[in-house]
C-alpha cells in the first residue's frame, strides 16, 4: 500500500470502524497526520502569532502567542478517521478496537482517583485521622495508576505495530489475502 492509497482509503472510510486495516495503511495515514499538522503549525506561526514584549522590574521578555486555528481545524478533521483506522488496525491484529481507547480511559480514571481522593480528604479535613487515611489511600491507588497511565500508550503502540493476524478472524478477512 502506498502513501496516497492509504490516505485515500482512510479518508474514504472516515468513520468506518468495522473491518481490518493493514499496518501500512495505519502508519502511512499517521505520517499524513504528522505532515498536515506540521503544515498547520507553520500556517499558525506565520499568520496567527502575535509577539508581545513585556517589561517589568526583573527585565524585559518577549512572548509569542497563537490561538492555533489551523491546527484546531486539522485536529478536528482527522480525529475520527485516525480513531477509525486505529480501530480497524486493532481488528487486524485480532483485538477489539476498544483497546485503542485504553490510554484515554486511564487518564480519566487517574483524574477521578485524584479528584475524589483529594476531594474526600478535603471534605474530612476537620478529622485529621480520616484526612491522612484518605490521602494515603489516594496515593496507594494513584501511584499504580500513574504506572499504568505511562505503560498503556506504549502497549497500544506495540499492538498497532504488530503484524496482521493470518487468515480471517472475527473482524473479517486478512486485507493482504483478499483478491480483488
Amino acid at each position: 500500500m502506498t502513501f496516497t492509497t492509504a490516505v485515500k482509503t482512510c479518508l474514504g472510510k472516515y468513520v468506518t470502524f468495522s473491518g481490518r486495516a493493514p499496518r501500512a495503511e495505519y502508519w502511512w495515514f499517521f505520517l499524513f497526520i504528522l505532515l498536515v499538522s506540521f503544515i498547520a503549525s507553520l500556517i499558525d506561526w506565520t499568520f496567527f502569532t502575535s509577539v508581545v514584549s513585556v517589561s517589568g522590574d526583573a527585565g524585559s521578555a518577549t512572548m509569542a502567542h497563537s490561538s492555533q486555528p489551523a491546527q484546531s481545524v486539522v485536529g478536528l478533521a482527522v480525529v475520527l478517521p485516525h480513531l477509525a483506522v486505529a480501530w480497524r488496525r486493532m481488528h487486524d491484529t485480532g483485538r477489539s478496537g476498544l483497546y485503542v481507547l485504553l490510554p484515554m480511559l486511564m487518564i480519566v480514571g487517574t483524574a477521578l482517583v485524584l479528584l475524589f481522593g483529594i476531594g474526600l480528604a478535603d471534605h474530612f479535613s476537620g478529622r485529621h485521622s480520616i484526612d491522612v487515611l484518605l490521602t494515603r489511600a489516594t496515593l496507594l491507588v494513584f501511584i499504580p495508576a500513574m504506572f499504568v497511565l505511562i505503560v498503556s500508550p506504549l502497549l497500544v503502540l506495540w499492538w498497532l505495530s504488530r503484524p496482521s493476524q493470518p487468515g480471517s478472524n472475527t473482524y473479517g478477512p486478512n486485507p493482504y489475502e483478499v483478491h480483488s
